[in-house]
């Protein structure tokens, strides 16, 4: 697996008090029960949805984006939005800090995310993963055509697709280098000329007096426990959404053009953009945290 390490040890976990468990009460029951409540509403309208309309999804991402909001909503964390979701037929790419980024970027719009096939295996996140949408990738260059086959059918078919091309989750205080492979897709003669992909950059604000990288999820840190974290803490932070222009794909000479040329809108907007230190153990490929 293709993950960042980091240049430090994670923030050391809070440890908890009464407090702390009561806001993890307060705040995760109702959590689990919209979650969970919305998973069941959406796979029973997908038993209707699918035979009608196939692989367009009319109804079922709308679920989504409620129960992203309202989940957010009880963990304390507000947006701040800027720009507009792409409508046009294209894709998405965005820095990548956190499992935050899922429920930050559906609750801004319809999307679909693309991933790592070995996701679509994991407890909770890999059923909600595939519930939703989720496009899963085999990480390795045979499987090219094939992702470009899917990436074709997905969007011939309406879907906006959103990748993330760091490849792994960071410490959300650096953006990583872009790896390309997954932008080759857009490159087939019949998407190159009408398809549009655009950049989105994610930038999350501790709360004060705690580890800027409090929002991070990266490396061997567990996912339990982080979550623990983010439902204890007393007061959040914030988390800004930025929809910059569109770049057509027809602009771009090939994947390598179109993958920097994201790459450097992302970083102009990222406070900590500019850091070029960070590497991750494979070079190109379309792994995924």
């Amino acid at each position: 697996m293709s993950t960042w390490d980091g240049d430090g040890p994670p923030p050391a976990p809070r440890r908890f008090g009464f407090a702390d468990w009561g806001r993890v009460v307060i705040r995760g029951l109702p959590m689990a029960l919209v979650v969970f409540g919305g998973l069941v509403l959406l796979l029973l309208l997908r038993l209707v949805e699918r035979p009608l309309f196939g692989l367009h999804r009319p109804l079922t991402p709308h679920i989504t984006t409620f129960v992203c909001r309202i989940a957010l909503a009880l963990m304390g964390l507000p947006r701040q939005v800027t720009g507009t979701p792409l409508r046009a037929q294209g894709a998405q790419v965005a820095n990548h800090a956190s499992w935050l980024d899922i429920f930050v970027l559906n609750s801004c719009q319809q999307v679909y995310f693309v991933s790592k096939s070995e996701v679509a295996g994991w407890p909770g996140i890999g059923w909600l993963a595939r519930a939703t949408g989720t496009l899963f990738i085999r990480r390795d260059r045979s499987a090219t055509a094939d992702q470009a086959q899917a990436f074709h059918a997905r969007l011939r078919a309406g879907h906006h697709l959103i990748l993330f091309p760091e490849g792994t989750s960071s410490d959300s205080r650096r953006v990583l280098p872009f790896k390309s492979s997954l932008f080759s897709a857009f490159f087939q003669p019949d998407l190159r000329e009408d398809s549009a992909v655009q950049p989105v950059t994610v930038v999350y604000h501790a709360p004060d007096g705690v580890d800027p990288r409090f929002y991070g999820w990266w490396g061997d840190m567990e996912f339990g426990g982080h979550f623990l974290q983010m439902l204890a803490q007393p007061r959040h932070g914030r988390v800004e959404v930025m929809f910059h222009d569109p770049i057509p794909v027809r602009a771009c000479a090939n994947r390598k053009e179109l993958a920097k040329r994201c790459e450097a809108v992302i970083r102009a907007h990222h406070p900590c953009g500019s850091d070029q230190s960070a590497r991750t153990s494979d070079t190109d490929s379309p792994a995924s945290r």
